[in-house]
């Protein structure tokens, strides 16, 4: 029986694609072998993101691209799976014909039944589950990341039901991995030559609470860093009133958690917090950021914020932008509020013309170029332990990398200027030259 060639692209976030390693791990290798390319695939599948408007645009719009294989190439099955079948379900299908079978968040353990079954008959199928599957160390797991580096998920779903936000209608309720399961994948990884950890879930900080067991992150990080080949743990997604002084202590005495943090503020007004769920309010920001600082004061910190939210006065706007200018963060990620149907903010009074979130998006990503220029220039002299990733884009007379500063995908890289290593080798750079987002060095020479 000859194997069939499957390909899988993955949109979104880090944790969808710890979802699509996942769905390939299940395929058995004596039936299906994954390639990259798509014109040499006779099953496709597209793995979405429909967290807001713009990701599902950019889902369906891959998914049309991808579907040209099947009319003028090898393509037996398109298969569309992720978060936007599990919110759209049928009226997705009636949308997309082209599509042969829709499966949901939490159908990986089925993906080879369901396969075997679209095979044998003609037309479309909607095959959606329960968002209720957590994977585990046992769970098969094919790594398309680079081999020194990994996103490693301890948890599924959410709690904390923000208002503007689908992510529980999608994924389910908070379902917390046990701390045995989450080292064991780590150390089986690290053996193989890992280096870099990074740790995702909807809220890292939330860690544990739907278990019995004791289970909390704090314990689970004491637990990560005995593991002897693991050189960087980096904690994303946190909940700012999760974040406990146990949790600040660890990463400033535990040198193998990375001095970062990404904290998702969503914005700094009290009645803007209020309006979409949140528990903090501004003095509980301030105040953390101010412990951060003042105990880890090497730490970098990542937030993201939305523009445009219903009811948003220029003065509610103007006390978030002066709060960007402050330059509390290294790294801001800003967001134009989505209306996302099904969601309490959808339905309140004062939504925000499209014209006016563009404008307040452009001001505050232009304040945030500024701080983090200058933060970069006060690097300039310092040397930092780089992770090198391979070869720059524009050359391959450069190489590039990345320092403990900079999660992967999401922030800039530092490219070397001078100096010898291979990729996934940790060296100590020194920082010559800087750009608005970029780090330029030199390898030190022992």
């Amino acid at each position: 029986m000859n194997k069939l060639n499957v390909s899988l692209v993955s949109l979104g976030c880090p944790k969808n694609l710890v979802d699509a390693e996942v769905m390939l791990g299940h395929l058995p290798a004596d039936r299906f072998q994954i390639v990259t390319d798509e014109t040499q695939a006779d099953i496709i599948i597209v793995n979405t993101c429909a967290f807001i408007s713009d990701a599902q645009e950019e889902s369906v719009d891959t998914i049309l691209e991808v579907a040209d294989h099947k009319k003028h190439g090898r393509c037996q099955m398109l298969v569309v799976s992720g978060c936007l079948p599990q919110r759209y379900g049928e009226k997705l299908a009636a949308e997309l014909p082209e599509v042969d079978l829709f499966v949901g968040t939490a159908d990986a353990p089925r993906l080879v039944a369901l396969l075997d079954a679209q095979l044998e008959r003609q037309g479309q199928t909607t095959a959606i589950g329960r968002p209720d599957f957590l994977y585990d160390h046992t769970t098969p797991r094919v790594k398309s990341s680079p081999f020194y580096s990994t996103y490693v998920k301890i948890a599924e779903g959410c709690g904390n039901h923000c208002s503007y936000c689908v992510i529980p209608r999608l994924r389910g309720t908070l379902r917390s991995r046990s701390i045995e399961s989450i080292v064991a994948e780590v150390r089986r990884m690290t053996a193989d030559g890992v280096k870099e950890v990074n740790l995702i879930a909807q809220d890292i900080t939330a860690y544990g609470a739907d278990r019995d067991d004791g289970a909390r992150l704090e314990g689970l990080l004491r637990e990560l860093v005995k593991i002897e080949d693991l050189h960087w743990l980096r904690l994303l997604y946190a909940y700012p009133d999760g974040i406990s002084d146990e949790l600040i202590e660890l990463i400033a005495s535990e040198e193998k958690i990375c001095n970062y943090l990404d904290i998702p503020l969503q914005h700094v007004d009290d009645a803007i917090l209020k309006q979409m769920n949140r528990r903090v309010d501004e003095a509980t920001i301030r105040g953390l950021i101010r412990r951060l600082r003042e105990r880890i004061p090497e730490l970098t910190l990542r937030t993201s914020f939305i523009v445009g939210f219903p009811g948003e006065t220029e003065e509610q706007f103007a006390k978030l932008h002066e709060f960007v200018n402050e330059g509390h963060f290294e790294r801001v990620g800003v967001f134009r509020y989505s209306r996302e149907e099904g969601t309490s903010a959808a339905v309140m009074e004062g939504q925000i013309p499209e014209r006016v979130k563009k404008s307040r998006y452009a001001k505050l990503m232009k304040s945030q170029q500024r701080v983090s220029f200058r933060r970069n220039r006060a690097l300039v002299g310092r040397v930092e332990p780089v992770l090198v990733e391979g070869y720059s884009e524009e050359t391959e007379l450069l190489l590039r990398g990345r320092c403990i500063r900079q999660a992967p995908d999401i922030d800039g890289q530092v490219y070397i200027t001078a100096g010898n290593a291979e990729i996934g080798d940790i060296v100590d750079l020194r920082i010559t030259d800087s750009s608005d987002y970029d780090l330029i060095g030199e390898i030190v020479e022992d």
